[in-house]
């Protein structure tokens, strides 16, 4: 054992190199070559001190369960509190929506390590709320309240269970360039949610500057944690990032308490309590959005693989993809009827199982325990309701601009050449600007004016009619001579 642990310490947190080729430490390169043919092929994964079917202590279950909620619970409150604070949210709405985030994750992380019949990846896997989802439901919020946002969210959910068998076969459509312009879409349309926050008075007759001060805080913090290069900082600057800037506004004299709740001590789902509605012109934004966080997901729960040491080709790896994406959309489902936002499988648990070495799903089973306990006591969301908006509007714009960086690596990953670039450009031509004008968008017909509203519905369809329409090593322009 004491070899094993070694050789992962000494693994740990090192790019890789194969074949001549680097690969880095956090096992994303290696999903992408592994998911779309034509790119870089996986080297082999890290000595494990536990395995995916290994049995492990109780306590050691439950210490590692720990390090992976600390790992996931930021991104999994945040998208409600975002929505919560551009959306001007009851505060005691907003503790549930944070309560069943947890909840829901719990669920999650239980389908994903479990594995029975053909729900499940039955990898050490956890899911966590999607900011990928923040744009329509935003839409839907204005379309019909609370109702629509959990009724659009609950009538797509199906799309999502209906494409898991299909995947494999579909995901030919999907190569890095389209998947790629999809991600950068996401965040670039998201950018302006965080400066909702950033610009939110910290506190009465404070400054407008101020917001931006803690904003600037926040991310110093974090940027400065992540360039220290050790791991114990990159794993906890988020956290810290966060308290950084709760400690200024409370010296700012801007962190209150939280408002009294109703004294119950336990948090009891309510399904369907905030309504049901639906639209038909909301139907292909979200149904977009689903099948994205199934490209997404497929790549997330292949890292996971290879960094368990699993096979991450054939048969087997493919049925556990679908499985996995298939837990994905019935956690998404049951979140809904029980007023919860969507969820997705997360990518943060592959650096917990790189630097630890342990890959087996029965820690799950401990996490998901954890998340359960979390979201089951109401003072857990009520605290975290009193977070400065412009604390999470920081860290926010920090998270949107990843996620459109991690975009623009998958698609530089899969080769950019003259035919990617131009379709590139027109991708996010469409995407970034037609929304914007809604004269243009507003005199399509009604089904063209439900999908191109959506800057990331636009924006991928685009990239993907000129993917289809542009194959892949078909004749450049040659260019032209003075």
């Amino acid at each position: 054992m004491a070899g094993r642990r070694a050789a992962t310490c000494c693994y740990a947190g090192r790019p890789r190199t194969s074949g001549g080729r680097r690969y880095p430490a956090d096992g994303y390169g290696v999903a992408r070559g592994l998911l779309w043919p034509g790119m870089e092929k996986a080297p082999s994964g890290p000595a494990m001190v536990y395995g995916v079917e290994e049995r492990l202590p109780v306590a050691t279950a439950l210490l590692l369960g720990a390090q992976h909620v600390s790992a996931m619970m930021i991104g999994t409150i945040t998208p409600p509190l975002l929505l919560a604070g551009a959306l001007k949210f009851d505060p005691d709405d907003t503790a549930y929506f944070v309560s069943v985030a947890l909840l829901s994750s719990a669920l999650g992380a239980w389908l994903q390590c479990r594995r029975r019949g053909p729900i499940g990846a039955g990898l050490l896997s956890v899911t966590g709320t999607s900011f990928a989802f923040i744009e329509p439901l935003t839409r839907a919020w204005h379309a019909g309240g609370l109702a629509m946002m959990f009724g659009m969210s609950c009538v797509a959910a199906p799309i999502q269970m209906a494409l898991a068998p299909l995947l494999p076969r579909l995901r030919r459509l999907f190569p890095p360039l389209v998947c790629g312009i999809v991600v950068m879409l996401i965040g670039t349309s998201l950018l302006p949610t965080a400066f909702y926050g950033i610009a939110a008075p910290v506190r009465e007759g404070a400054p407008g500057w101020l917001g931006l001060a803690v904003a600037a805080l926040v991310i110093g913090t974090v940027v400065g944690l992540q360039a220290v290069g050790r791991t114990w900082a990159r794993v906890s600057a988020v956290a810290l990032g966060l308290a950084a800037g709760c400690v200024a506004c409370g010296m700012l004299g801007a962190l209150q308490s939280p408002p009294a709740g109703d004294g119950a001590w336990f948090t009891a789902p309510r399904l369907l309590g905030h309504g049901f509605a639906f639209s038909w012109d909301l139907l292909v934004p979200f149904g977009f959005i689903y099948l994205v966080s199934s490209i997404e997901a497929m790549g997330d729960m292949t890292a996971t693989a290879q960094l368990s040491g699993l096979p991450t080709d054939g048969d087997a790896h493919w049925r556990r993809l679908s499985g996995g994406i298939l837990a994905d959309g019935a956690t998404c489902l049951v979140s809904a009827v029980a007023g919860g936002f969507p969820s997705t499988t997360y990518a943060q648990n592959n650096g917990v199982i790189q630097i630890t070495g342990v890959a087996a799903r029965r820690v799950g089973y401990a996490m998901a325990a954890i998340l359960a306990l979390l979201g089951l006591f109401p003072i857990v969301g009520r605290w975290v309701t009193v977070i400065p908006p412009a604390v999470l509007g920081g860290l926010a714009l920090l998270m949107f601009g990843l996620v459109a960086v991690s975009g623009l690596r998958i698609v530089v990953g899969g080769g950019l050449g003259h035919r990617e670039g131009v379709i590139l450009a027109l991708a996010l031509g469409v995407g970034i600007g037609l929304p914007t004008q809604k004269s243009i968008v507003n005199g399509l017909p009604e089904g063209l004016r439900a999908l191109f509203d959506s800057g990331i519905s636009a924006g991928g369809t685009v990239a993907l009619a000129l993917n289809l329409l542009w194959p892949a090593g078909g004749a450049a322009p040659a260019p032209s001579r003075p």
